[in-house]
């Protein structure tokens, strides 16, 4: 039997559901002050009411900004459309494999005006959480270049990383690894070279040297390499030495604490100045709720995820991340920005019916979301 919340909330987003035109406008649900819900075309007034609240938007990347080496339609104007409006934009990204530099590259390669300070990711909150503990002794990096530039920017020593990528271990008779014991910290983070070396070597640095930190950039199960599909994340590699040292990471990307308080410390910013605006619940969204920010959910950059043949899999996932997800509220919560494709819309019920755990709801806090597409404003 759905409870109450469920068929209200599953009754609100089959209506929304039912009554959009695909046409790029932003769709909400409004609670009303005597708790009831009424879905409704999200206003102009609306729109203007949450640019006017918030004066600093985070934006993930990865299917937010662009997917694989494409922009996202609409994201250059967006972004033009809120700088000359004054606002403060920060974009923050788990993928480790670049530096800020590195990304930077890639902003400017689309065509895309962004100022280094600007872009967060997690090999730079690597660093910088080395940093803020003062950190003195060697890193041992499970991970591609963007970690060891920002380690070398820090002037934090390293090893491994791209230059262990070729090491094999023949497992002889009585072969034995050394390791270096002035290693105070593994750092792991998106590898595609990852083997059975490195693995040995955290491994051994982590469980025999004293005090010895265990510090994952991410811990996401899947990732945006190309725009073809969905490739294995972070949290893959994170997982080999959580297992292999059954000790458990300390976490500086999304959706952890750090890389937010840095942000809002750099930026000299308050919780509630702040959006977040992302395409996954599990860190995005998450990252956004745990932080106290205003929450943007995108369907740019998870298209499927209530798409049709997935019912069986999108309800358990709801169900079982449901502890550590986004709270919706009795209609959704959601004011989306449409860009996938009609089944998308016809699976929001899913969500509403999932989404049941009082823990994460927070009648008084909605997730907002403007069109990024319009600039009627």
């Amino acid at each position: 039997m759905l409870g109450a919340r469920q068929l209200q909330a599953s009754r609100c987003a089959r209506q929304a559901a039912g009554s959009i035109k695909l046409n790029h406008r932003m769709v909400g649900c409004k609670a009303v002050a005597n708790g009831s819900t009424q879905p409704r075309r999200a206003s102009n007034d609306d729109k203007k009411q949450l640019i006017d609240n918030v004066d600093c938007f985070i934006f993930d990347c990865d299917g937010v900004i662009w997917r694989g080496d494409s922009v996202i339609d609409g994201v250059p104007e967006t972004l033009d459309m809120l700088r000359a409006m004054g606002k403060r934009l920060v974009f923050v990204t788990n993928n480790s494999t670049k530096s800020r530099a590195g990304y930077l590259g890639k902003f400017t390669g689309l065509g895309l005006k962004v100022n280094a300070e600007e872009i967060y990711s997690s090999s730079y909150a690597a660093a910088a959480y080395l940093e803020s503990i003062n950190f003195d002794k060697k890193v041992y990096v499970i991970g591609e270049s963007g970690i060891l530039e920002e380690l070398d920017l820090k002037g934090i020593q390293h090893l491994g990383g791209p230059g262990d990528a070729d090491k094999v271990v023949a497992l002889k008779k009585g072969e034995y690894m050394e390791h270096d014991e002035d290693v105070g910290a593994v750092v792991v983070g998106f590898d595609r070279y990852i083997n059975y070396y490195k693995i040995q070597y955290a491994t051994l640095c982590i469980r025999e040297n004293p005090g010895c930190l265990f510090i994952a950039t991410n811990r996401d199960a899947v990732t945006h390499l190309t725009d073809a599909q969905e490739w294995a994340g972070n949290g893959s590699m994170v997982g080999a030495i959580a297992g292999s040292t059954k000790r458990e990471p300390i976490t500086v990307g999304k959706p952890a604490e750090f890389m937010l308080d840095n942000i809002a410390r750099t930026f000299g910013l308050q919780r509630q100045q702040i959006c977040m605006v992302g395409d996954r619940l599990d860190t995005d969204i998450l990252f956004g709720k745990n932080g106290g920010l205003t929450t943007c959910l995108v369907l740019s950059g998870e298209p499927d995820a209530f798409s049709p043949g997935n019912e069986n899999q999108t309800s358990t996932n709801l169900h079982r991340t449901s502890q550590t997800l986004l709270a919706l509220d009795p209609c959704l919560a959601a004011c989306l920005v449409v860009s996938g494709a009609q089944r998308t819309l016809r699976r929001l019920s899913l969500a509403a019916d999932a989404a049941n755990d009082s823990r994460f709801y927070q009648p008084t806090i909605s997730l907002q979301c403007f069109n990024r597409c319009s600039s009627k404003m």
